[in-house]
């Protein structure tokens, strides 16, 4: 397959990333074997995941995810070596000080997701949201410590705005710390207003690997969410209905009629508009069955015409 380097990591990846969130979540651990197994197996190379995946299931504490992840490594033997392992840090763990991006978190919440993870080193460590109560400096030198230690191979950023990424990059140059090398927004055919404009502008102009999570989202772009009868079908139904309006069905009526001029499904066009799209490396896509992980495939390998990009565009505008 082919592969990208993700912004200037060093980090080569095939322009689709598995979302880990699913993990103890919406399958199980054998599941979850078989899947990450059939992702491996067709070829795919990155994986993302959070400490915080899934606190919000019922029951389920942070760091399951990860440690399924883990699990799962340490059954494969030599496997770590054909991965890129990426992780976040900063959401709200619901312990006292289990949140945020100071450099005590940081540097005790690393130690439990290589543990966690069954991992050295992590190849991809990202903030995963704004913290306003820890200056950038804090949080940048903490992460060049775990560089300089070999805990953590790469930094990137989710969730920030283009101002709070400029300042950020700024401050990095300034005080000589690493910068952010990769963003990770929400971006969608559907949900495109946060990133479009002058943060995608930014991270082209400075080169920033770019790995987009809800690429699906949360299911809608998939077309099996038609009409409020649907949103059964759905954990995430909360979300998907407010996808249910005319904008939303034009860009379902776009995604039926580039999907049946190439006889694939329309999670698969939606997946390649992204994968075409300037100023994304790779959408991150979560998939509950093996038969996912084959249109992941399928996404991968479509080509979509200028005049199908085109109407994917004025649909989703």
């Amino acid at each position: 397959m082919e592969q990208r380097k993700l912004g200037k990591t060093g980090i080569d990846i095939v322009p689709l990333v598995f979302g880990g969130n699913v993990f103890g979540w919406t399958i199980d651990e054998k599941t979850s074997f078989e899947v990450l197994d059939a992702f491996v197996d067709h070829g795919f190379n990155a994986i993302d995941t959070a400490d915080v995946y899934s606190l919000w299931a019922p029951g389920n504490p942070g760091g399951v995810s990860e440690t399924i992840i883990g699990n799962w490594l340490k059954a494969r033997p030599g496997m770590r070596d054909k991965l890129a392992i990426f992780t976040k840090v900063g959401a709200d763990l619901e312990k006292p000080g289990q949140k945020g991006l100071s450099e005590r978190w940081v540097t005790q919440a690393v130690e439990d997701s290589l543990k966690r993870l069954n991992v050295e080193a992590i190849d991809l460590y990202f903030s995963h949201w704004p913290d306003p109560q820890t200056p950038y400096e804090e949080t940048l030198g903490a992460y060049q410590k775990l560089l300089k230690a070999g805990k953590i191979k790469a930094v990137g950023a989710s969730n920030l705005d283009a101002k709070q990424l400029a300042d950020s990059l700024a401050v990095a140059q300034s005080e000589g710390l690493p910068a952010y090398q990769v963003l990770q927004p929400e971006y969608n055919l559907y949900d495109r207003g946060s990133y479009d404009g002058a943060l995608r502008d930014l991270c082209i102009k400075e080169e920033l690997g770019v790995v987009t999570y809800y690429s699906l989202a949360s299911g809608f772009l998939s077309g099996k969410y038609r009409g409020e009868a649907d949103l059964a079908k759905s954990q995430r139904s909360d979300k998907v209905a407010d996808y249910l309006n005319p904008r939303g069905y034009a860009i379902l009526d776009a995604l039926d009629a580039v999907a049946r001029g190439h006889g694939v499904h329309q999670a698969e066009v939606a997946l390649a508009w992204l994968i075409q799209r300037e100023g994304v490396t790779a959408p991150i896509a979560s998939a509950t069955s093996v038969s996912q992980i084959e249109s992941f495939a399928r996404a991968v390998s479509l080509t979509l015409t200028a005049e199908e990009v085109a109407a994917l565009d004025t649909a989703s505008a």
